[in-house]
């Protein structure tokens, strides 16, 4: 009889806490008075906003 696979889900970063991305004003406006904004991603989760899974091994403490 087969054993029921269980799938891991990926969790939230911890770095961005699911905020992948950011944008961030540099104070400068240009001549329309829109302000310039830079589009940033999270370095740990690649501005997916999730890590994968980590396996939870039998016996361990949380």
């Amino acid at each position: 009889m087969p054993h029921p696979t269980t799938t891991l889900t990926p969790r939230i970063c911890p770095n961005c806490d699911g905020f992948a991305t950011a944008a961030i004003t540099t104070g400068n406006r240009d001549t329309c008075g829109h302000l310039h904004t830079l589009t940033t991603d999270c370095r740990v989760c690649d501005g997916l906003g999730t890590v994968p899974a980590r396996r939870v091994r039998e016996g361990a403490r949380a």
